[in-house]
């Protein structure tokens, strides 16, 4: 039987496949030129990083060309990891669902480069532009869901995943919010409130969380809705909603969206209420009560159901 990694280079090169031939499709139909922002992507990258190809004229056109296509599989294969990963941690979608996520987390990881490293601006794309982008990515990314959906690894046989409860998705989003304010949280709270957890983990958990309250009061701290501070934040609300739903064995696919939803608005939210504070208390004090609201939220979202944990380790059977 396949495991996640192996399962997951699978769905990437069906994906990668099925993207190559959409996209050629596309060019045949329409006598389009095949683009040339792969070459242009990999020489924006070498030139962001002080190197060069070597070679002159065709020859050194060559190398981006195939650089370029090099560097479409490794995101191929690396999507197609990280959905067979995501699936592994518990998060079912339906079909239609999963291939469009699919398909645009694949969009974003080519388109977003490419604008940070001013290649192309997407906001100049025409609809035709954004028509011949998005239909070979939703190809890559039904391709990518088929295989996924399709071979379950051995954990997954055994240990299949329930319906997610209203419950399970209110307290995810309890546990967002908290993250909101505290990232730490996110993997902290839900292993510090684990029945079976070893105590080197919940040791590991109380330092960073340790950490993080200590390191919010200083004033370098950078700012949580900034495009470093707010990635990692709904990551962290990802993931705690994830692990509250391997606790009850359940489906992760909703809870992951309410642990992201409320770890956004707790974001915003308690950088409105330090700006708010700020002007009528101490910074400090602002920084303590808002510590003492996230760790009251994840205690309301981790606390209920902690023994329940469905965790499970396969016995080889016996010949």
């Amino acid at each position: 039987m396949t495991g996640t990694f192996g399962r997951g280079l699978l769905a990437g090169a069906a994906g990668t496949t099925a993207l190559t031939a959409a996209t050629y499709l596309d060019m045949a139909l329409r006598g389009r030129p095949a683009s040339t922002v792969p070459e242009q992507t990999v020489q924006a990258l070498l030139a962001a990083t002080g190197q060069r190809l070597t070679g002159s004229g065709s020859e050194r056109a060559s190398r981006a060309t195939g650089l370029g296509a090099l560097l479409g599989l490794a995101n191929g294969l690396t999507v197609g990891v990280a959905s067979s990963l995501v699936r592994s941690a518990g998060v079912r979608m339906p079909f239609p669902v999963g291939s469009v996520v699919k398909g645009a987390a694949s969009m974003a990881t080519t388109d977003v480069p490419v604008a940070l490293l001013g290649v192309s601006d997407p906001r100049t794309w025409s609809r035709e532009d954004w028509v011949a982008d998005a239909l070979p990515h939703l190809a890559y990314g039904a391709a990518v869901q088929a295989v996924v959906q399709s071979l379950p690894t051995p954990k997954e046989r055994v240990l299949p995943r329930q319906g997610a409860s209203a419950d399970l998705v209110r307290r995810s989003l309890l546990l967002g919010l908290a993250t909101g304010s505290r990232s730490s949280l996110g993997l902290a709270a839900p292993t510090l409130t684990a029945a079976d957890t070893g105590a080197l983990k919940k040791v590991a958990s109380f330092a960073s969380l340790a950490g993080e309250l200590y390191g919010d009061k200083q004033p370098n701290t950078p700012d949580r809705t900034s495009g470093a501070g707010l990635p990692p934040r709904l990551a962290s609300g990802a993931t705690g909603a994830g692990l509250l739903a391997r606790r009850q064995g359940a489906n992760a696919a909703w809870p992951v969206v309410a642990g992201m939803a409320g770890s956004a608005a707790g974001s915003f939210g308690g950088l409105a209420w330090r700006r708010w504070a700020g002007t009528r208390m101490p910074d400090l004090r602002a920084g303590l009560i808002e510590d003492g609201v996230a760790l009251a939220l994840a205690a309301a979202a981790c606390l209920p159901g902690r023994r329940r944990s469905t965790r499970l380790t396969l016995v080889k059977p016996l010949d």
